[in-house]
């Protein structure tokens, strides 16, 4: 049986195997028992909460909501809608806080529980923490019956979330294409609000996987092996795009017209090129695990990139903090502040659209021009002490290397980078590499591979 995974980055597990609604109620009641003490001024505290499309979401989401209403907490139940539309609604509300009912990636037997403060970002380290001991030690008293919270349903959240997107864009040029996009949703809570996207910015949409039923029509995780029917229908409609959602919609992944699948990694390099080729000027942020082509961008633009730990959370603290102009991660998570300090499949849809539209360039010649990396992802089952004695062999086997040791350990050499972590959502170890020698990076993942085993 695994461990119920409290981090950082929130709760995450197994329903029926170790979280249960007690367990979500719990959470929820903690968060706001601290949102009660950050916010003492406030007689009426309000949390929004939207959850993805798995089945076992409206049990977790009830009981969070139970857990935040006995302590006095108004709840705003935005139902099925994605991440990137909970932290853009909160802000839209001037809610309190936010909750997002999510496992990701994950498959459908997981659930989890992802808080964000008043600003929309998740919680930092220390008040995540802080909640966390609120948790654990059930530091939280109930209100009598006259003073629960109450309840409110609000469906706007996909109108709001594209109304918030389109400025970012000519809507008119991309509509003038007539773009075919095949639009890949896993069934997760993502196909209203791009669907939503897409129709204004006059697209032909060839829909897969669109009903938020909770039943993944594939793997949920947006990578090359569980994209293939997608790849198959770009080629077979002659679509000259395809994107693919995760479950709660953060993150797009990215087909090109050949319908070859062009890797995650490039979702945010795309969206940095259109922000720079437009003439901006500023810094941008990427996590450790983040391809050097956004360096490459940016220097050709005579900016900078701000590098941070895991999690979206640093990233958007580091954007918000150094004015970034453009921000995310390598998994297909794009950030613009415009919208909001959360990873945004509908942002990043648009703006590689803009970018086709400016360029008058296809995907394919889009990612020719970008690419020419060779970089490996791998994961092994592994506790924090696993972990730790693989690093330290690494750190042995590449004594030259430059050190990053902010978040696990990344080796920093002239031919490319290794970084090695583990993560704060699964029980493993995430191993990514990237060289511009395919025979360099075959070598690494040989070595690092020996160490594992």
């Amino acid at each position: 049986m695994q461990e119920l995974i409290i981090s950082i980055s929130g709760m995450r597990g197994v329903i029926g195997e170790n979280l249960f609604p007690e367990t979500a109620a719990a959470y929820g009641s903690a968060f706001g028992a601290f949102l009660k003490m950050h916010h003492a001024d406030k007689n009426v505290l309000s949390v929004a909460i939207g959850r993805d499309s798995r089945p076992s979401g409206q049990m977790i989401s009830s009981a969070v909501a139970a857990g935040l209403t006995a302590l006095g907490v108004n709840v705003v139940d935005l139902g099925i809608c994605t991440t990137p539309g909970v932290g853009i609604m909160l802000r839209h509300l001037a809610c309190d806080g936010g909750v997002i009912i999510t496992a990701s990636h994950n498959p459908a037997p997981y659930n989890g529980i992802k808080l964000l403060m008043d600003n929309g970002v998740a919680p930092s380290p220390e008040i995540a923490r802080r909640i966390i001991q609120l948790y654990k030690d059930r530091a939280f008293s109930f209100c009598d019956a006259l003073h629960c919270g109450q309840v409110i349903r609000n469906e706007q959240t996909a109108q709001v979330h594209v109304n918030k997107v389109l400025p970012l864009v000519n809507k008119a040029a991309i509509a003038s294409n007539r773009f075919k996009v095949v639009l890949d949703s896993v069934n997760g809570a993502g196909a209203p609000s791009a669907q939503m996207l897409l129709n204004e910015l006059g697209c032909r949409i060839i829909g897969m996987n669109t009903e938020p039923t909770g039943l993944f029509a594939h793997t949920p995780e947006p990578t090359a092996e569980n994209l293939t029917s997608l790849c198959d229908k770009v080629k077979e409609t002659g679509a000259q795009i395809g994107f693919a959602q995760d479950p709660d919609a953060d993150r797009l992944a990215i087909v090109d017209e050949n319908g070859t699948y062009i890797g995650e990694e490039f979702t945010l390099a795309l969206a940095a090129y259109h922000i720079y080729s437009a003439g901006t000027k500023g810094p941008a942020a990427a996590n450790l695990s983040t391809s050097r082509m956004i360096d490459d961008i940016a220097a050709a633009a005579g900016c900078s990139v701000i590098r941070t730990p895991v999690g979206e959370a640093n990233v958007a603290n580091a954007m918000i903090q150094n004015g970034c102009v453009i921000g995310g991660e390598g998994n297909g998570g794009v950030i613009d502040l415009r919208v909001g300090p959360i990873r945004d499949s509908l942002a990043a849809m648009a703006m590689v659209l803009q970018l086709m539209t400016e360029t008058g360039q296809t995907v394919a010649q889009l990612a020719a021009k970008l690419g020419g990396y060779t970089m490996y992802k791998s994961k092994y089952p592994a506790d924090k002490k696993k972990a730790e004695a693989v690093i330290q062999k690494a750190r042995q086997l590449f004594p030259k290397a430059l050190l990053n040791t902010s978040d696990g350990c990344r080796l920093d050499l002239p031919e490319g980078w290794i970084h090695i972590r583990t993560s704060n959502t699964e029980p493993v170890m995430r191993i990514i590499m990237e060289t511009k020698d395919p025979d360099i990076a075959a070598q690494w993942k040989r070595q690092l591979e020996s160490l594992v085993s």
